[in-house]
């Protein structure tokens, strides 16, 4: 059964109660009821999360969302109080925590297309649709769309696949007003992200997004967003619709594992290997270009 090879013990931490251990990220709550997000070095793929670490990830990740929030702030508000560690915490965790507000998470992945690949490709070539939504004859793997679409998902567990679900099924889910809310929120970061990575030379093929409300009722973005885990990103120079599109994130993963090299039968329910340092030092590489690509600024 898909999930982790091996789960990790979370740290114990005075003051803080943990609440929950994901594919990337351990969450606690502070004693005064906000959340503390920890994002590690975990690597997830085919559903798994590996036994192997990527270094930095978890940095990358967390300083370029942070990034992010920064450019999106007059569009939408952000659920980060403090990048404080808290006291007693161990000195991993600076540059890789979040100190947030508490929401009331609304349970749909916000994902936003301006391309065609992956799932909406599959549903794409079975019935000239995605998530109900018609597109025009002709399109391919790495196709610009007409206008950029709102394809939403349930969310997943650890170890299952998010499934991708009509607007009408979000509606019912959050009440129409809310579905209208997010599908609006979601184009509009889409759009002024897309030509923002565009300006960098890179293409924002499709990303998601996870909503919640605070105590007052605003729609509040949490999370991470934007980065190479959360989103497909292309390097422009490169792009030929056509064609499998070379990614910014842990394709060097999927490739290995599913190479000859790694003996590992995906289909199987056996956990898949470690991975070997050539491949995680590639995969590190790719994120700290993303991260550098965008932001303009050096990882150091």
């Amino acid at each position: 059964m898909p999930g982790f090879v091996v789960k990790p013990e979370p740290v114990e931490v005075p003051g803080l109660v943990h609440l929950h251990t994901g594919k990337v990220r351990e969450l606690y709550r502070t004693e005064a009821g906000d959340l503390v997000m920890v994002a590690s070095d975990r690597l997830s793929a085919y559903d798994w999360v590996l036994p192997s670490e990527i270094p930095d990830k978890g940095r990358v990740l967390t300083q370029l969302s942070l990034w992010w929030f920064d450019q999106l702030a007059d569009l939408v508000p952000n659920h980060v109080i403090s990048t404080d560690v808290p006291e007693g915490a161990p000195a991993d965790w600076q540059g890789r925590t979040l100190i947030c507000t508490s929401l009331d998470m609304l349970p749909v992945e916000c994902v936003a297309r301006g391309y065609l690949t992956g799932s909406g490709l599959v549903e794409y070539n079975a019935t000239r649709t995605v998530c109900g939504l018609a597109l025009p004859e002709g399109l391919v793997d790495g196709s610009e769309l007409p206008a950029p679409i709102f394809t939403p998902a349930t969310k997943a567990a650890v170890g299952d696949h998010d499934e991708n679900v009509s607007y009408e099924e979000v509606a019912r889910q959050v009440g129409a007003d809310t579905a209208a809310q997010l599908r609006q929120t979601t184009l509009a970061v889409y759009n002024r992200a897309r030509d923002i990575a565009r300006d960098r030379g890179i293409i924002l093929a499709d990303t998601k997004f996870e909503f919640g409300h605070d105590k007052t009722g605003a729609l509040i973005i949490a999370d991470e967003v934007l980065t190479p885990d959360s989103s497909r990103f292309w390097p422009a120079s490169d792009w030929h619709p056509g064609r499998a599109q070379q990614p910014y994130d842990k394709q060097f993963v999927r490739d290995w594992l599913t190479s000859d090299a790694s003996g590992w039968d995906r289909k199987s329910e056996q956990p898949p290997p470690p991975l070997p340092p050539e491949i995680i030092e590639a995969t590190r590489t790719k994120y700290v270009e993303a991260y550098e690509r965008l932001t303009g600024q050096t990882w150091a």
